[in-house]
């Protein structure tokens, strides 16, 4: 079934569509959650989240691409839950691959004062879309679906060492066009 076929079945509000939306979809979304909570538990719960998410956001929504909000779901549904199981502790495998950003995303004030969500985005999405193919996805592994080093060189056939190269330098680029954009003192 397409994903306009799996809308309309939402549109209609028929629970065919959330196991459409399963069969198509769930693996994904179960890989992107267990990237972040690393718990099978926590993933079935961010799964269930999701399609929840879907069913009460469409209609009005008619998101294209359908994948690329299923995955925005379950990450932020993801990411809260990380949150609620890490309040007080530290958990390594999703706080590495963020502080690796952290000094691309720290100046002397505080960003998250000085933009609101939706202009950061843009900033971002502004600098991802001027990057070769290879950069950007490799920036969007590390960084969006958390994969680790190990598994993007599994999955991508490069080296350990070309991809933290290529993460390096486009952490570089990212600093160098935030300052740009008047949103990052070096």
């Amino acid at each position: 079934m397409n994903d306009d076929q799996i809308l309309d079945l939402f549109f209609d509000r028929s629970e065919q569509a959330i196991s459409e939306t399963s069969a198509k979809y769930g693996k994904l979304a179960r890989t992107v959650a267990f990237r972040i909570v690393r718990n099978e538990e926590d993933v079935d719960e961010c799964e269930s989240d999701t399609y929840l998410a879907l069913w009460n956001t469409i209609p009005p929504q008619r998101p294209n691409p359908f994948v690329a909000y299923i995955c925005k779901l379950v990450r932020n549904i993801s990411v809260n839950r990380y949150k609620y199981n890490t309040a007080e502790k530290r958990n390594n495998l999703y706080d590495i691959s963020l502080e690796e950003l952290e000094g691309c995303l720290r100046g002397n004030s505080d960003v998250e004062k000085e933009l609101d969500a939706k202009e950061a985005g843009k900033i971002i999405n502004a600098f991802l879309g001027g990057l070769n193919k290879t950069d950007r996805v490799l920036f969007m592994k590390r960084y969006w679906f958390n994969m680790s080093i190990d598994e993007i060189a599994s999955e991508t056939g490069f080296t350990k060492n070309y991809i933290n190269v290529h993460l390096h330098r486009t952490k570089e680029r990212l600093k160098t066009y935030l300052s740009k954009e008047g949103y990052y003192e070096k």
